[in-house]
C-alpha cells in the first residue's frame, strides 16, 4: 500500500466539476487531492458538449447558480486564454408554431426578470441571424449569454491551474469515518488520502459515493446521444434548438425524448443532440434515437439532409428527481459534501458549484443560498435500482 496522503479536501471524481471545486479549492487556499477510477474528464464532462446555458432554465435556483456560472466562466476564458476554446456564440430558441412562441415569450419574459439577456426575434428577422434555417418558422428569443467551451480541454486545464495532486486510476473504495461518524478521508484501491473534508463530484456514480459514506442520494443515468458531422464552412452562428427541449429537460418521463439541438464548432462539424431516456448504464447503440436526432436537425436546417454524419456517442447526465444539483454539507455525515447531479448542465454550472463548495469548505458565506440545493433533501430510499458495478 502506498503511504497515505494528508491533505484539506478530497475531491471524487475528475470530471468538469470535480475539476472546478479542485481550482477554486485552492483559490480558497485549500490543498486538494483529486481522486478518479478513470481519466480526467473521462465520464460525462467528454461526452458533453461543453454548454454554457442560461437558455433553457426557468426562474429559480438552477438559472441564478446558471448566471453566477456564466460570470465566472467569462472570467476563466480571460485567464485561462484559448485553451478552454471558449465561444461566447449565444443561442437562439425557435418556435414552429404560435402558440409555442407564445409559451416561449413568456419563459423569457420570466428570465429577463432574473437577470437574463432575453431577446425577440420576429420570423423575418430570423434569417438575419441564422441564414440556413427553415423557413416557415413563427419566431425565436435570441439569448446571447449562452456561450460554450471544449469540456475535456476546460477540465484539464482546471485541474492544472489548481495544483491540485491528481491521482487517476484509482477506485475509491470506502469513505473512511471517525468514531464519531465524522469524515476522515477516503480509501483507494492504493492507499488513503486523509482529509476532514470529502466533496462527492462524481457525477453519475454520485449515488454510489455517497452510499460509501453512509447516506442516500439518488442519483440517476439519463443516457443522450449526439450525432457528429464532417467538417464543414460555419453554417450554424448559434447553438440553436427548438422550444419543446426546455420541456424535455425538465420532464421527469423514463422513455426517449428528443428535441432538436443543432450547433457549429470552430473546429466545422456540426454536433447535433438531443436525446433523453433513463436506461440505467445501457452503452447500446440506439438507431430509433440517432434517427431522431437526423430527423429533428434536417427540420430546423433543411441542408443537413445533404450532410454526412461521421460518428455519434452516448453519455449518462446526472439525474436527480427535482432536477437540481446536490451541493454543499451533508447534515448527516459531517465533513462530507456533494457537488454532483447536474444532469446535462454540469459543465455550465461547474463554475458556480466550484466556487459555491470552495466557499463552504473554507467556511465563508456562498454567493448564493444552497439551501434548494441541501443533499438531504430527498426520501431516505429511492425505489429505481442501480446496476451493482464499482463506484468512482
Amino acid at each position: 500500500m502506498a503511504k497515505p496522503l494528508t491533505c484539506d479536501v478530497v475531491i471524487v471524481g475528475a470530471g468538469m466539476t470535480g475539476a472546478a471545486c479542485a481550482f477554486y479549492a485552492a483559490r480558497a487556499g485549500l490543498d486538494a487531492v483529486l481522486v478518479d477510477r478513470g481519466p480526467v474528464a473521462g465520464g460525462t464532462t467528454g461526452a458533453g458538449e461543453g454548454n454554457l446555458l442560461v437558455s433553457d432554465k426557468e426562474p429559480g435556483p438552477e438559472l441564478e447558480l446558471a448566471l453566477l456560472s456564466g460570470r465566472l466562466w467569462a472570467e476563466l476564458a480571460e485567464s485561462l486564454g484559448p485553451s478552454v476554446e471558449y465561444e461566447a456564440k449565444g443561442g437562439v430558441v425557435v418556435a414552429a408554431t404560435p402558440d409555442e412562441l407564445t409559451a416561449l415569450s413568456s419563459l423569457a419574459a420570466g428570465q429577463r426578470d432574473a437577470g437574463v439577456r432575453a431577446e425577440p426575434v420576429a420570423a423575418d428577422e430570423l434569417p438575419d441571424l441564422e441564414p440556413h434555417l427553415a423557413p416557415g418558422l413563427a419566431g425565436a428569443v435570441h439569448y446571447p449569454q449562452d456561450a460554450q467551451v471544449m469540456p475535456t480541454l476546460a477540465a484539464a486545464q482546471l485541474v492544472r491551474a489548481s495544483g491540485a495532486e491528481l491521482l487517476t486510476g484509482r477506485p475509491v473504495l470506502e469513505v473512511l469515518r471517525t468514531a464519531g461518524g465524522a469524515v476522515r478521508g477516503v480509501r483507494t484501491d492504493r492507499g488513503d488520502v486523509y482529509a476532514p473534508a470529502v466533496v462527492n463530484a462524481a457525477g453519475t456514480w454520485g449515488g454510489e459515493v455517497a452510499a460509501l459514506a453512509g447516506v442516500s442520494l439518488p442519483v440517476l443515468p439519463r443516457r443522450g446521444f449526439v450525432l457528429v458531422t464532417e467538417p464543414l464552412p460555419r453554417m450554424v452562428r448559434h447553438k440553436v434548438y427548438a422550444a419543446d427541449y426546455v420541456a424535455d429537460v425538465a420532464s421527469d418521463s423514463a422513455a426517449l425524448q428528443t428535441s432538436p439541438v443543432v450547433e457549429g464548432t470552430a473546429a466545422g462539424p456540426v454536433l447535433i443532440g438531443a436525446t433523453r431516456e433513463r436506461v440505467g448504464f445501457d452503452r447500446s447503440f440506439s438507431l430509433p434515437a440517432v434517427r431522431a436526432l437526423a430527423a429533428g436537425a434536417t427540420r430546423l436546417f433543411p441542408f443537413l439532409a445533404g450532410v454526412r454524419a461521421i460518428r455519434s456517442y452516448l453519455g449518462f447526465r446526472p439525474y436527480l428527481p427535482d432536477h437540481l444539483p446536490a451541493i454543499g454539507p451533508d447534515p448527516r455525515v459531517p465533513g462530507l459534501f456533494h457537488a454532483c447531479g447536474h444532469e446535462g448542465a454540469g459543465i455550465g454550472l461547474a463554475t458556480g458549484t466550484g466556487r459555491l463548495t470552495a466557499q463552504v469548505l473554507a467556511e465563508r458565506t456562498p454567493d448564493l443560498d444552497l439551501t434548494p440545493f441541501r443533499p438531504d433533501r430527498f426520501p431516505a430510499t429511492h425505489d429505481e435500482p442501480r446496476p451493482a458495478e464499482e463506484a468512482q
